[in-house]
């Protein structure tokens, strides 16, 4: 009689594969989440315009600001 050997589904290494997945994928939501929270909180107006005729290259943004 044939024995059938059963191999386990779930290893260590697919578990660990698993579970790197899971937290670069968390991690990657995340980080987009962030930056859309960011994009909608900052203040545009406070971004600094291009260089106009006489004006300095650097300048400081909008004491509201």
């Amino acid at each position: 009689m044939m024995t059938v050997s059963r191999s386990r589904f779930w290893t260590g290494s697919r578990l660990f594969a698993l579970a790197a997945v899971s937290f670069v994928t968390i991690l990657f939501i995340g980080a987009n989440a962030h930056l859309i929270a960011v994009a909608f909180t900052s203040k545009p107006d406070c971004v600094l315009q291009p260089q106009t005729e006489g004006a300095a290259a650097l300048r400081a943004a909008k004491p509201s600001c």
